[in-house]
């Protein structure tokens, strides 16, 4: 004779008696870590590149250096920044919102771009080598930053049982 005893679901063990740490497991539960953590990682890059960048251009080109670099960061790491906070604030909306917020963000940024450039191409008092170095080291140095703390974060995962639909 069956009992409903053999059909009972084991219990799952408790995480804190396993050693595993509660906030760990949250962390790992929660779809935007690897979007926060690449957005951490990039904020970091750009900081070390603003940093590096007014060492050497600062007291080779004066203020000018300084504009130069201000700007070119703010530019590059701003443009590839701005998609990932974008993607945070829509997180958990529909997909239709989050493309469309995407792609007017994509647009608006462009503008933004366009317009910056267009007004400051015939100033002086920016230095346009510390411009362009900046502005092409923040766009790799953020998304290498971003790629970075995504690939770092443990996330769980589970793998589907497999069905016999016959």
């Amino acid at each position: 004779m069956s009992t409903n005893d053999e059909n009972e679901l084991p219990e799952s063990p408790d995480p804190a008696d396993s050693g595993v740490d509660q906030a760990s497991l949250d962390a790992a539960d929660d779809p935007a870590a690897p979007l926060r953590a690449g957005l951490a990682y990039g904020l970091k890059g750009l900081g070390i590149l603003i940093v590096a960048g007014l060492l050497i251009w600062w007291p080779w080109k004066g203020i000018p250096g300084l504009w130069g670099v201000l700007v070119g960061a703010g530019i590059g790491g701003g443009f590839i920044l701005v998609t990932v906070i974008t993607i945070l604030l829509t997180s958990k909306a529909s997909p239709t919102i989050v493309m469309g917020s995407l792609m007017g963000g994509f647009l608006v940024k462009v503008i933004i771009v366009i317009g910056v450039t267009a007004t400051i191409k015939d100033m002086d008092f920016y230095n346009k080598g510390a411009l362009v170095s900046m502005l092409l080291g923040a766009i790799v140095l953020v998304l290498g930053g971003e790629l970075y703390g995504v690939l770092k974060t443990q996330q769980s995962y589970v793998v589907p049982e497999s069905r016999d639909d016959k």
